[in-house]
């Protein structure tokens, strides 16, 4: 049986796809991204592959890749696919799997199926990425009920930014979550800064099975 963790956001743009790669090098472990909403610029896969160091075959192929960059939902409709929840299986892996949604928890991929719906459907152990940036209070306590209205069993909560202690200690204490860490902002971003930050600011046996 797979055991994956599945790693959301309060928002897009917020971090995920970094915290992603250094989660999935300290684990060892693999990466699926099931939905791919713009082409252009390069994937999430891809710059999970250059940050982690994953060999190709530990980096599995998307179940759908769209070239719009937008809600999967839109972005689907603008290339003239429908989105099959069937094919949102996650793929077998040795290893711990590491799966990134898009964007937040409610971003839809057709009609009204929601990826928190599909993450229900898993009950995978998920991880939040927040911003420590003005209005993360609210949006990571927003993305904590709903996950919990769905019954999706949350790992914790993972900070991307500069510390802002009284907002992620606030958001612990009244989310009832873990606060796994945060992770600095990196400049340059490599893999060997990331693989440096990533094991200085979380403990890898949080995220062990």
């Amino acid at each position: 049986m797979t055991q994956a963790i599945v790693v959301t956001a309060t928002d897009t743009d917020v971090g995920k796809t970094v915290f992603s790669a250094g989660l999935v090098r300290a684990l060892d472990g693999c990466y699926w991204k099931p939905v791919q909403a713009g082409l252009a610029e390069g994937t999430d896969s891809d710059t999970v592959r250059r940050l982690s160091g994953l060999p190709d075959d530990r980096v599995f192929p998307e179940a759908y890749r769209l070239k719009t960059p937008a809600s999967p939902h839109h972005a689907a409709a603008i290339d003239n696919v429908v989105i099959d929840p069937a094919l949102l299986t996650p793929p077998a892996c040795d290893r711990r799997l590491v799966i990134e949604g898009a964007g937040g928890l409610l971003v839809p991929l057709a009609g009204g199926l929601l990826f928190a719906d599909i993450f229900a459907g898993w009950r995978f152990e998920t991880v939040i990425v927040a911003r420590t940036a003005l209005g993360t209070i609210n949006h990571s306590l927003l993305t904590i009920e709903a996950l919990r209205a769905r019954d999706i069993p949350i790992l914790g909560i993972a900070f991307v930014g500069d510390p802002v202690e009284e907002s992620e200690r606030t958001i612990a204490a009244i989310g009832g979550v873990r606060r796994l860490g945060r992770l600095p902002r990196i400049d340059p971003l490599n893999a060997r800064t990331l693989a440096q930050a990533f094991d200085g600011a979380f403990s890898r046996e949080d995220f062990a099975p």
